[in-house]
């Protein structure tokens, strides 16, 4: 099992629709755990929970982040409000307890649910692959580890930089708020949905290359999966073109190895505290 399938290995929780699960501190970055991979987490709760409709994998998923999860059990508390030809809908929770045994919600997500393979398979796109350099051009993060400090995350995954979006990690940031890089699962786990998920949440936040280094922590966060990838490095593009009352707004698109866009998320973050 790799790396990945055991951060998504659920067991039956203490009551029908609710799942147990381990959050590993090894998806840690800045001392907090990954919203894509706790995206993933919970969407993998969800796909259990419609199993028998036959819709299992991701469409369309929204969550806010109530509080911090930390690394230890948790608990994913589903509810499924429809299931229909195509789709079906649920939310869920992810819930933890404090020290004193208190109930703290952690996540809240609803979401769509399909079959991929009996959907359409046509496409339009106005949009195209990010343009990065060949894949030995690029760098990977061990180059800048100042930059990116306590991120037990980058052990999970093979990230190669563009050379013109990775200012940021010397102290150079482009000002552009636009990072962009190879991606893949350093287990060698291949492209699916749910790493989709986690992939869209991946890079570094876009407030780095706006020289705003720092916790930029997510209110809300939406991802959309259009398509089932294929084998191989996906390419990811995290860009902002929007900050407002302290927060700014970070695009991303996720293209695979044949050049098909597969994914699409926003999130709105708060913009780092400068000193």
């Amino acid at each position: 099992m790799s790396e990945f399938d055991e951060a998504l290995a659920l067991r039956d929780g203490e009551f029908p629709g609710s799942y147990a699960v381990d959050i590993s501190e090894g998806w840690t970055i800045g001392g907090g755990i990954n919203g894509g991979l706790l995206l993933a987490v919970m969407a993998k709760a969800l796909s259990q929970a419609v199993g028998a409709s036959g819709h299992s994998a991701p469409l369309a998923l929204s969550a806010y982040y109530l509080t911090p999860t930390r690394p230890g059990p948790a608990m994913v508390e589903t509810d499924i409000a429809r299931e229909g030809g195509t789709t079906s809908i649920g939310s869920a929770a992810l819930v933890q307890y404090d020290e004193v045994g208190r109930r703290e919600e952690r996540i809240r997500v609803t979401g769509s649910f399909t079959d991929h393979d009996k959907l359409p398979h046509e496409a339009t796109s106005r949009l195209s692959p990010p343009n990065l350099p060949p894949l030995e051009d690029c760098v990977g993060h061990e180059m800048a580890p100042d930059a990116m400090p306590n991120a037990p995350l980058l052990e999970r995954t093979d990230v190669r930089f563009d050379p013109e979006s990775v200012g940021w990690a010397m102290g150079k940031p482009s000002g552009r708020g636009l990072i962009q890089a190879y991606l893949r699962l350093a287990d060698g786990h291949e492209p699916d949905p749910f790493v989709l998920l986690f992939a869209c949440d991946a890079l570094p936040p876009v407030s780095f290359d706006m020289g705003l280094p720092g916790w930029a922590p997510t209110i809300e966060f939406t991802v959309h999966v259009v398509a089932r990838p294929a084998p191989g490095w996906l390419r990811v593009k995290h860009y902002s073109e929007h900050t407002a009352a302290g927060h700014f707004v970070e695009d991303c698109e996720v293209w695979d190895s044949t050049d098909t866009l597969v994914a699409q998320s926003r999130q709105l973050a708060r913009l780092p505290r400068t000193p």
